[in-house]
């Protein structure tokens, strides 16, 4: 009964939260949405040429750049992490642009993370188009691009799907997000770089729990919603 009132409680914070407009908390899903958004509207825009170059033609590298991305679609988040975080210090190659501790680090290290899952998941999803639809596009004069077109018209499932599963990792990343993030607000508690996830982190470190619960429910929630915005653009296009 402990455990059913500790949700209930967190449950109503949450709401309360929300109902609030508390702009601490607004600010957070800000961050959140607008740093995960950006790294999944890049590593689309990488993965989707590179998924239809991998799967329409061999060529040399083409096996180890395959191999590159399997491998990359487990990437530990903290791996990741470390590698954006060495890239950004003050004596990293990129350390005089002073983009540590900033919403663009965030979005470089989610798009480090999420660009390869995004493309493994395309690639599976463009290999598994139907024979017969590529061999119809050759038939009646395609070229490669028109043919490429086709293809992706076919797959527009699956690459949805990818985009979705690329989406969940970057809006649900922690480790990564806290190293080259920070973790930071305002003295007013306005977010700078801090996200729903991380902010459920220090909470959890606080002890308050409740608190913590409820930043994850208002998570759940945005997930939930962008999936069934997904759904419904996918039965929309299905018709």
């Amino acid at each position: 009964m402990e455990s059913l009132h500790f949700l209930w409680v967190s449950l109503a914070q949450a709401v309360l939260l929300l109902l609030r407009l508390d702009p601490p908390l607004l600010s957070i899903i800000a961050v959140s949405l607008r740093v995960s958004f950006t790294a999944l509207l890049i590593g689309g825009a990488i993965a989707v040429p590179v998924a239809v170059l991998l799967t329409s033609k061999d060529f040399p590298g083409s096996r180890f750049l395959r191999t590159l991305i399997n491998a990359g679609m487990g990437l530990p988040a903290v791996i990741a992490g470390v590698g954006v975080l060495l890239l950004l210090a003050t004596r990293g190659p990129l350390g005089g642009f002073n983009l540590l501790w900033t919403p663009t680090a965030m979005v470089i290290s989610q798009t480090v993370l999420i660009t390869p899952l995004i493309t493994g998941v395309m690639i599976s999803s463009l290999l598994g188009v139907n024979k017969r639809v590529k061999d119809a596009a050759v038939s009646l004069g395609a070229n490669r691009a028109q043919r490429a077109l086709v293809i992706l018209r076919e797959a527009h499932y699956g690459m949805l799907t990818a985009l979705m599963a690329g989406f969940g990792r970057a809006i649900a990343e922690v480790g990564s997000v806290i190293m080259v993030g920070g973790n930071i607000a305002w003295a007013d508690g306005i977010s700078h770089t801090r996200t729903l996830t991380t902010a459920m982190v220090l909470e959890v470190r606080r002890g308050n729990f409740e608190q913590a619960l409820a930043l994850g429910m208002i998570l759940l929630t945005l997930v939930l919603i962008v999936n069934g915005i997904a759904i419904r653009i996918q039965r929309r296009a299905g018709r």
